[in-house]
């Protein structure tokens, strides 16, 4: 299988589909892989690098989509790329679908077989591709938020971790999974108040039996949100519907009862967020003001780590990609009921549920087109 790595384009993306450890797990079993010149090099990976590890090096992305029987990407396609892509041909990426119609609606239009990183399950329960980027991006998340409860920045003016003699910032978390566990431990580590919420009265017992009376947990209701959120200096958003849109838990009306320059950073915002007032922000441009209140809402936030997040990202994508090549999309996930549970979008029908409900498609299940 020839298999095309084009460098990302969207605002601040560092981060680089298959590194040159990966290539050459391809590469090694006789499949030709393309990579575009300079797709690494922001993060330290160079073009001398993938042709050491068996590449081909191509001058720009429209021959790589022209030339792949597979794409190998890390953020949804662009408009231009979603151009590019063909009847037939295999997108493995994240695709974060329920919230982005007009994403949507181009897969569909392309005709291309669509493996969403993000729906791909787990033999162990989870979703161990979003995994390691929901790590990053959970504990970003109290690095971002500190930093933009500076007053230069736009905050209170608020050191997390306090002083002696002045009390600590209280840090609430939204949902206690990859992302809010992430975040819990870095927010202990700064020495904040914490308070934790969750639907999961199990998860929210392992918690406490871990982290004890260094934080507070809360079952998840719209009572408790309000009255956590209207204490809180700091509100990290980690809810996650597996390929569903986020549920929008905190409402404006919350937000403007909050405290002036308080943060808040919803790391959901891949899946529309889970706060009524947010939107997608960029590296280039963070943050924005609603009734006083900053919000981080980067769609993106583990592009800022790049290098990181590149390898921990393909140490949990690289097992797929080789299924991929080696036996076909059919054959592939036929054989690996997981790795089915990727298909988003397959030859211009929806194939995961979620989705379909959420913009009105009708679903086709994957198991109807692998025969």
């Amino acid at each position: 299988m020839i298999v095309g790595v084009p460098k990302e384009i969207k605002n601040h993306e560092y981060r680089v589909g298959l590194t040159p450890p990966s290539v050459r797990e391809l590469s090694s079993r006789g499949h030709q892989v393309l990579v575009q010149k300079n797709a690494g090099a922001e993060i330290g990976l160079s073009d001398e690098q993938y042709v050491a590890a068996g590449a081909s090096m191509v001058d720009d992305a429209k021959e790589i989509f022209a030339r792949a029987d597979m794409i190998v990407k890390v953020k949804e396609p662009q408009p231009v790329e979603c151009a590019m892509l063909r009847d037939g041909q295999i997108l493995y990426t994240y695709l974060h679908l329920a919230p982005d119609p007009e994403q949507t609606a181009a897969l569909v239009k392309s005709g291309a077989i669509c493996i969403a990183y993000e729906t791909i399950t787990g033999a162990g329960g989870g979703l161990p591709l979003l995994a390691p980027m929901s790590e990053v991006a959970g504990r970003m998340a109290i690095q971002a938020g500190a930093a933009h409860l500076e007053k230069s920045k736009g905050g209170m003016g608020l050191l997390l971790g306090g002083v002696p003699g002045v009390a600590a910032g209280h840090v609430v978390i939204i949902g206690a999974g990859v992302v809010g566990t992430n975040a819990l431990q870095m927010a202990i580590g700064t020495g904040a108040r914490v308070t934790v919420l969750d639907k999961s009265i199990d998860r929210l017992r392992q918690l406490d039996l871990i982290f004890g009376n260094r934080i507070s947990t809360q079952y998840s209701n719209a009572h408790a949100i309000e009255e956590a959120v209207l204490s809180a200096d700091l509100v990290i958003g980690g809810v996650l519907v597996p390929g569903a849109a986020a549920p929008k838990l905190v409402t404006r009306a919350m937000i403007a009862k909050m405290k002036a320059g308080a943060v808040v950073v919803d790391v959901a915002i891949d899946q529309g967020g889970c706060f009524e007032t947010s939107h997608a922000t960029t590296h280039a441009d963070p943050t924005y003001i609603v009734d006083g209140v900053v919000h981080y809402c980067v769609a993106n936030m583990p592009g800022a780590v790049a290098r990181t997040s590149t390898f921990a990202l393909n140490n949990a994508t690289i097992g797929h990609a080789v299924a991929l090549a080696e036996k076909g999309w059919k054959k592939a996930l036929a054989d690996d009921a997981h790795l089915k549970n990727g298909l988003n979008v397959c030859q211009g029908k929806i194939t995961y549920a979620a989705i379909a409900q959420a913009l009105g498609y009708d679903y086709t299940p994957a198991d109807s087109l692998l025969v």
